[in-house]
């Protein structure tokens, strides 16, 4: 009975670690693996270059970056944005990251 108890414990903590490392701008979460784009907006620029920037997050306790369409922006020299893309990954909480892409011109 020991052993069912002390098995059912670990299975719920377990359980409370999926999805801790978050770092997403969206609503598709997958329990064990997430990876997925999302477009979000769209402007008058033509699409000559691509910046790029990212944040993200480990074990939920310690996030770092800068994935906003500033740092984006800058990363590629864009002035005018064509569209703005966001790339999300997630693997089994304890790992995720967003990042933002600028096209423009």
């Amino acid at each position: 009975m020991k052993t069912l108890v002390t098995m059912c414990a670990l299975a719920c903590g377990l359980y409370t670690l999926c999805g801790c490392a978050i770092a997403a701008p969206g609503i598709v979460q997958g329990g064990l693996f997430s990876s997925y784009t999302i477009g979000s907006a769209g402007g008058t620029g033509e699409g000559k270059k691509s910046g790029e920037a990212c944040a993200m997050s480990i074990l939920g306790i310690v996030g770092i970056g800068d994935a906003s369409i500033d740092a984006a922006k800058k990363e590629a020299g864009v002035t005018q944005i064509a569209a703005v893309d966001h790339h999300a990954f997630n693997i089994l909480g304890l790992y995720g990251s967003v990042c933002t892409v600028v096209t423009g011109q």
